[in-house]
């Protein structure tokens, strides 16, 4: 095991072990306060003592624009052959990033330095967007070009429409937005070996407009429903919403109230940082691969319960408790430790109080419910009921288990009239924003190199082959039979050598309730 010590300063024979003079930019949370036992800035380095090795080995110090400090450990393997272990980079900055910055403990959000809850009330979708790739608000003039350029790239090519009649009738939509959304790429080529920002940008745009519309186009199929195209004559969210849920056969005027709710929705999930799915799309992107193929394995990341599927989550968790009635048991099964039961909507791996978008995305509900005339939804009033619980019970506010995002945004999207499954979808149609913008910032960065961790290794070391003829007959691997195939099934299927996908078409699956 190694021990770090952080010192006032380094003794004068210790020299850093790399130099770094620049600033990094905003990549992790401004500290509350003074950071106890840890050097000043200027004082720029931290000793390592390690076991073995006969003196102590000096690491650059790095502040970053909150005046968090991080430990430069890129000369650590090289020098010394120790790596540091940290599953799920928890203390680990992966990149420098001008663009989002969180503040887990005064609960902030900042896209490029604007509080995300001035964003969401003053602003709309695609100033966001805007800001987020270029780094400032557009100006009267960009504005309307940036419009005009994500109106005119919403149609997608008419042979990748083809593509949806393929997928099952009732194939979930996120698993449609994956497999679309990488086709693009072969529609639009990319070459990344020119690094144009022309190229780039104009990659940006078309996955900021096209994604709307290939989400209608999941949600059309999934239902068995005639697409309808987008209109030039409507906004970001207006589109949205006209796409999926009008019809050829009858007029459908959006609705502005509605419209204004999901675009501050789209708002309020444009970019958070390095979390899974951006981290998944710079990882993509580091090994050059085509901007479209980026945004497609970021969905897929988005698409676990942990991460894009949490407010999914939490809709079917309020379905489930069903009455307020039920609100101390959901309450003590939380706090039970040996109870499998999972409070979703509660507590986030950033914020340590309120996350921001959670005030703002309460606000929306309560006047899109009033505006709407569903006032009285009874999965908002067990929301409403089990926030209230939660936040008067001593262990939540001890554990600093406070609503998150999620825990308010599947009402407002069940009261927009969208389905569950479509839940992800809108998220990762709002993230595309920040997605491109992470990824422009990411093949544009000086010092680009592959994404590339290493691990602790805790399998067997080197042995040698056993041959076949040497070998007992006793299993020396996991029994992964079937539980619904007999025994004699297994075997008989065994000596016939049949391949694997004959034993599954084979053997009669288990019963269930669907």
């Amino acid at each position: 095991m190694t021990l770090a010590e952080l010192l006032p300063a380094c003794e004068p024979a210790c020299q850093p072990a790399m130099e770094h003079t620049e600033a990094a930019e905003p990549a992790a949370k401004a500290p509350a306060g003074p950071v106890d036992a840890a050097p000043a800035a200027e004082e720029g380095v931290a000793k390592l003592i390690l076991p073995g090795f006969s003196e102590p080995l000096c690491l650059p110090l790095l502040q970053d624009a909150a005046g968090a400090l991080f430990i430069d450990v890129r000369s650590l393997q090289p020098k010394t052959g120790v790596c540091t272990f940290d599953p799920g980079f928890t203390s680990t900055a992966a990149c420098e990033s001008g663009i989002t910055f969180t503040d887990g403990d005064a609960g902030r959000l900042l896209y490029r330095g604007y509080p995300v809850e001035q964003l969401a009330e003053r602003g709309d979708y695609l100033d966001t967007a805007y800001l987020l790739l270029h780094g400032e608000l557009p100006t009267k003039l960009q504005r309307r070009r940036f419009e005009n350029e994500v109106r005119h790239h919403s149609l997608v090519h008419e042979q990748l429409i083809q593509f949806f009649k393929g997928f099952k009738h009732d194939a979930h939509p996120m698993a449609i937005m994956v497999g679309v959304a990488g086709a693009l790429s072969a529609f639009y080529e990319y070459d990344s070996s020119a690094h144009s920002p022309e190229g780039q940008l104009e990659a940006c745009v078309r996955l900021i407009s096209k994604m709307p519309t290939l989400a209608a186009l999941a949600f059309k199929t999934s239902r068995g429903l005639p697409i309808v195209y987008p209109r030039n004559d409507l906004g970001f969210a207006e589109n949205l919403l006209y796409m999926m849920q009008a019809v050829p056969c009858e007029p459908y005027k959006v609705d502005p109230i509605r419209a204004r709710a999901l675009e501050k929705v789209l708002v309020l999930y444009a970019d958070h940082e390095q979390n899974a799915s951006t981290c998944t799309v710079r990882t993509a992107g580091s090994s050059q691969a085509n901007p479209f193929a980026c945004i497609a394995s970021g969905i897929a990341a988005l698409w676990g319960p942990a991460h894009g599927g949490a407010n999914e989550a939490v809709l079917r968790m309020l379905m489930d408790i069903g009455g307020v009635d039920r609100i101390p048991e959901v309450i003590a099964r939380a706090k039970d430790r040996d109870d499998p039961f999972r409070l979703y909507g509660f507590g986030h791996r950033v914020y340590k109080t309120f996350d921001p978008r959670s005030r703002v995305m309460k606000a929306v509900a309560d006047e899109l419910l009033e505006a709407t005339g569903i006032d009285h939804d009874p999965l908002l009033t067990i929301a409403v009921a089990l926030e209230r619980a939660a936040l008067a019970d001593p262990y939540f506010a001890s554990h600093r288990l406070y609503p998150n995002v999620e825990f308010y945004s599947g009402i407002v999207l069940r009261a927009l009239g969208i389905p569950i499954s479509m839940f992800t979808v809108i998220f990762s149609v709002a993230r595309t924003a920040g997605w491109v913008s992470q990824w422009r910032e990411m093949v544009n960065e000086g010092q680009h190199k592959i994404t590339r961790p290493r691990q602790m290794y805790t399998g067997k070391l080197e042995r040698s082959f056993v041959p076949i003829s040497r070998r007992g007959e006793a299993a020396h691997i996991p029994d992964t039979a079937s539980p619904t195939a007999s025994d004699a099934e297994q075997q008989l299927l065994a000596d016939l050598g049949e391949p694997e996908y004959l034993r599954t078409v084979s053997v009669k699956p288990a019963r269930s309730g669907l």
